[in-house]
């Protein structure tokens, strides 16, 4: 299905404009291998320029109070929203997302924006009692200068608006850097903030070439004026986007993969944890950091449950979303496939029954379903990050909270009991940033402390947690009366 190419702007000190040499990279559509997208292949000298130009603008931005930030999120909001339809476009052609996961994620990226404006009056302090006669001890939040944001193109609308919303309410300028699978879409987020009006310099963006991306990323790590770095992607590349931080002293968020678990204990409704586990498994074609990736069931409950769910997967919809509604729509790349059929001939060899599902041939890729997986295959341990998954069958209580702890990453988790007081004893156990008692692996509110533990990464988005994650915390004193000093 042919159609005509997005082509989105850089976005340097309130100007729209193309990369300073000319160059573009093109993005093909995982399909058809069309042209999705033509797109700036910026050098590290407009990725300086974007610093520079952020630097220039916090030192206004930064005074502004906080019911301008809130008005200009809020605008943010709605222009966001009104691009709706674009957005499924985009998401469609360049990572052939369907409707239904586009549509979410203008929902709360719109969301995620109209959060960032209710937190513009909660950026406060505390008075610290002092020692010292007459001296008014301080806690105070303040800006910390130019947040540069990296965000993935699996959740792209949620995750280019999470890097930089609750950096601007807190007072920041920033930089987005879009990815190169998903130019056009994080170029929407940049289209829909610049008409809400923020001033030239507050609002950058870049893209670059995916062969430049590492020498673009350090040289605005590097920027002195940058002072906070979030990365939302693999644990490969954030490991190198640690190293690079560690080495110009700079705080960086880090929200990376994910093997999330989702226990089903011997006492658990079972239809309930079906549905939820199909929603966390399938969505996106599994392509999401939080995916249920081990559904790791006691051997009491595992027939019952097997039979369910793989009737569930087998029952969902996969195809072109370009051409109508589905569930499952094209996953990102050939590699993908490969990946997930190389996982899938691995665990059958090893012993492992296909419940649903197979290898595919195309990225068009069924919700397959792997059962009496053990830990001697690759599944049990690699993240798929496709819809192929695994079901892990215990023993007990004990041995489910064993295998869901044997990973390396710890994002999400989720438990099944119908025994609430048992499942929050479970879930404390559970070596995961977030657990959810009852309900999906996949699941995203804009107020609540998002981020991992171990190979998951550290820092966190969102709420509170986010305005600390993106200011300074000071201590000023304020010395009222006469000090005594010993000379």
């Amino acid at each position: 299905m042919a159609s005509v190419p997005f082509t989105p702007a850089l976005l340097i000190n309130g100007e729209q404009r193309a990369a300073a040499t000319g160059r573009t990279f093109t993005r093909l559509n995982p399909l058809d291998e069309n042209t999705a997208t033509i797109a700036p292949a910026a050098t590290p000298e407009d990725a300086l320029a974007a610093a520079d130009a952020a630097a220039q603008a916090f030192i206004g931005w930064r005074d502004t109070g906080p019911g301008e930030r809130r008005a200009l999120l809020l605008k943010a909001a709605a222009e966001l929203e009104a691009r709706e339809a674009q957005f499924i476009a985009a998401m469609a052609a360049e990572t052939g997302a369907s409707a239904q996961w586009a549509g979410f994620n203008v929902h709360l990226g719109a969301g995620l924006l109209r959060e960032a404006a209710a937190l513009t009056t909660q950026i406060t302090g505390e008075v610290i009692p002092s020692d010292v006669p007459g001296n008014l001890a301080m806690a105070v939040r303040q800006p910390a200068g130019v947040v540069f944001g990296m965000a993935p193109w699996n959740a792209p609308v949620i995750l280019g608006v999470r890097a930089i919303a609750t950096p601007l309410a807190c007072g920041n300028t920033v930089i987005l850097k879009g990815s190169e699978l998903s130019p056009a879409t994080h170029g929407l987020i940049i289209d829909a903030l610049h008409a809400a009006g923020f001033a030239p310099g507050v609002v950058n963006f870049i893209t670059s070439a995916p062969q430049e991306a590492a020498a673009i990323t350090e040289a605005v790590i590097a920027h002195p004026a940058v002072r906070r770095i979030n990365f939302t992607g693999s644990t490969r590349v954030g490991r190198l986007i640690a190293q690079t931080c560690a080495r110009y002293l700079k705080p960086v968020v880090l929200e990376l993969g994910g093997k999330a678990p989702l226990l089903v204990l011997d006492d658990a409704d079972i239809e309930l944890a079906v549905n939820c586990a199909a929603f966390g498994a399938f969505a996106n074609s599994g392509q999401i950091c939080m995916s249920t990736e081990r559904i790791v069931v006691d051997e009491r409950v595992a027939d019952e449950f097997a039979a369910q769910f793989a009737a569930k997967a087998a029952s969902l919809p996969c195809g072109d979303p370009r051409n109508g509604p589905t569930v499952l729509g094209s996953v990102v790349d050939k590699q993908t496939v490969t990946r997930c059929n190389a996982l899938i001939d691995d665990a059958l060899a090893k012993g492992a029954t296909l419940l649903a599902g197979g290898k595919a041939e195309t990225t068009l890729m069924p919700a397959a379903v792997l059962d009496h997986v053990t830990a001697q295959m690759r599944i049990y341990h690699e993240e798929s990050f496709g819809p192929v998954k695994a079901i892990v069958r215990v023993r007990d209580e004990a041995e489910a909270i064993r295998v869901a702890n044997d990973s390396e990453f710890g994002l999400s988790s989720a438990v099944f009991s119908r025994d609430t007081a048992r499942a929050w004893r479970v879930a404390q156990r559970l070596q995961s940033g977030i657990c959810h008692i009852n309900g999906p692996t996949v699941h995203d509110e804009p107020q609540m402390p998002f981020g991992g533990v171990k190979d998951s990464g550290y820092g966190h988005f969102g709420g509170q947690a986010g305005v600390q994650a993106f200011t300074e915390l000071r201590w000023i004193t304020l010395q009222t009366a006469p000090r005594p000093l010993p000379f």
